[in-house]
């Protein structure tokens, strides 16, 4: 068995009061030093957020920066809230995520381990730039990422923060990461699958996630969805449960990441783990229970099974955010001068909808505008003319964050349609 070395008690760099300023964000008063886009600087390393690092050979995706930022985020709240941080990152590529975790999140230590040994002096670069070796606050493996973390397990030596992010649908990560995650720890983990998300590959997404996904309009959530489900079924296996903190969906890749919490004891019921039902004739969603199964129809088929329904599943039907989570992610961002720095504040515009998506009365899916426009045979309305009609006949509704022309509510596409022609006072006939 591999032996690593766990004995000695990381330092730290920063001083005890938190939440401190990062390191990136000490001349940031007037945004010219933490770009939201990572960008080249005179010595032709790339900066993010301020901080200067190296690519090497490795694969690196400046798009990627908001999901690195949404994760250190989320590190630093937990050292806040728990007093110490320990982070694996299982798949660090040229170590950015690893660097930032100890620059920006104040991580006591952090294991960033790649499997390829040619990325070794770049990612010691990288985190050398923050803290020395002989420091002890990381230390570099090249080992595949189910083993260094059920080396850590077989250990007892556990983390706070594991992030696990891969490339396609490769779930086998997710068991092995509970399983070196303490309890209420938390699991960032990724999936860039579009086309089992899709509904293309249904029996792949069944290997991976345990869920036979069709094709649905709204298949960029069922992606966030499906790689919640596997990671909450993972979890019952081993006794535990899992909390959705948030949930982030970006086009390029496409790349599917969620945030979730580890908590003690699986829960004994189904609850937010079923079915999704689409009508293609309708445009209605229905959420489908395992006790439904084999009497799944859609209303307006006069409850008989259509050839219009479509099924996936198992999947997971609850919550994809924390609303008071992201609200914490928010103020800290204010707080460490990130608002307002890429001159779109388009970090804020994200988690602001995220909040707006949390609203309970919301279920699952979406309404592309367009479709709407579609099945109603009529121009497609402005967005908020809409949102707003649909709010005065008692609805709730959000944009989504997925998708910038549709919206999330609880009013059915069919009701959705009656609202939008008498915007366009076209008659129902």
């Amino acid at each position: 068995m591999l032996t690593l070395a766990l004995s000695s008690k990381p330092h730290s760099l920063s001083s005890s009061q938190f939440p401190h300023t990062p390191l990136s964000s000490t001349t940031c008063h007037s945004c010219k030093d933490t770009t939201f886009t990572p960008k080249l600087s005179e010595n032709g390393k790339f900066q993010e957020r301020g901080l200067e690092f190296n690519t090497g050979e490795a694969f690196f995706r400046q798009e990627s920066a908001t999901g690195r930022d949404l994760g250190v985020l989320a590190a630093s709240l937990h050292k806040k809230f728990n007093g110490s941080l320990r982070v694996l990152d299982a798949l660090c590529g040229c170590g950015v995520r690893s660097l930032r975790y100890l620059a920006e999140a104040d991580a006591d230590f952090v294991v960033a381990n790649d499997g390829n040994e040619n990325y070794g002096s770049t990612i010691v670069e990288n985190l050398s730039r923050v803290s020395k070796e002989e420091e002890k606050r990381w230390v570099v493996t090249h080992l595949e990422a189910n083993r260094v973390m059920t080396e850590y397990y077989l250990q007892k030596s556990f983390f706070d923060f594991i992030d696990v992010d891969s490339f396609g649908s490769d779930s086998s990560f997710l068991r092995s990461a509970i399983n070196a995650l303490r309890i209420g720890g938390l699991l960032y983990v990724t999936s860039t699958d579009g086309y089992s998300s899709g509904g293309h590959r249904p029996h792949h997404s069944l290997a991976a996630y345990g869920a036979y996904v069709r094709p649905m309009p709204y298949s960029n959530e069922i992606g966030l969805r499906m790689l919640i489900g596997g990671a909450a079924r993972e979890a019952a296996v081993l006794g535990y449960h899992i909390t959705p903190l948030f949930s982030y969906y970006a086009f390029h890749g496409p790349v599917f990441r969620v945030l979730l919490r580890l908590n003690r004891g699986k829960i004994h019921d189904s609850r937010h783990y079923g079915f999704i039902g689409y009508c293609h004739r309708c445009g209605n969603s229905h959420e489908f229970s395992w006790n439904q199964l084999g009497h799944i129809s859609c209303s307006c088929s006069m409850s008989e099974v259509s050839n219009s329904l479509v099924v996936s599943g198992p999947l997971w039907t609850g919550p994809l955010h924390d609303a008071a989570y992201l609200m914490d992610m928010l103020n800290l961002a204010k707080q460490w001068e990130w608002i307002g720095c890429d001159g779109k504040d388009s970090l804020e515009k994200l988690i602001k909808l995220m909040v707006d998506e949390s609203d309970p009365k919301l279920p699952f899916g979406y309404i592309k505008l367009d479709e709407m426009s579609s099945l109603a045979k009529i121009s497609t309305p402005p967005l908020k003319t809409l949102m707003s009609a649909i709010h005065q006949k008692g609805y709730a509704a959000s944009r989504s964050h997925i998708r910038t022309n549709a919206i999330k509510t609880n009013c059915p596409m069919t009701e959705c349609i009656k609202i939008a022609k008498e915007l366009q006072q076209v008659s129902i006939s």
